[in-house]
């Protein structure tokens, strides 16, 4: 067995089996486990989905909110055991696959159309 075959490998076995289909442009609710000391709770994070990129289990997304007038970014791996859930709450109309664009906008401009 090569070394790709076994990396292959332990990577599956670290696969989540119930991952909900999502795009970029989607709006998401991440509801990940934070631990603070020895108490553990569940934080949501709820956003546009700016970019996916990577593959397997090495796969990671991008949300971008805004709170209180500042716009705040979060990176998690999608395969995470630190994410409970990601929730699809409305599907976005978009034609590329990055949206760094909306960094620079605020406002009604940094809304993405909804998908009917």
């Amino acid at each position: 067995m090569d070394a790709n075959a076994v990396i292959r490998e332990i990577e599956e076995g670290q696969k989540k089996e119930n991952v909900p289909e999502f795009s970029v442009g989607d709006t998401v609710r991440v509801s990940a486990k934070i631990v603070e000391g020895q108490r553990e709770r569940i934080q949501v994070f709820e956003g546009t989905v700016l970019k996916i990129q990577g593959t397997n289990s090495r796969k990671t997304f991008t949300v971008r909110k805004f709170s209180n007038g500042v716009g705040v970014e979060k990176t998690w791996p999608l395969h995470s055991p630190s994410i409970e859930s990601v929730e699809v709450v409305r599907r976005g109309k978009v034609r590329r696959a990055k949206l760094n664009y909306l960094r620079d906008r605020v406002g009604k401009s940094a809304k993405v159309k909804e998908k009917i």
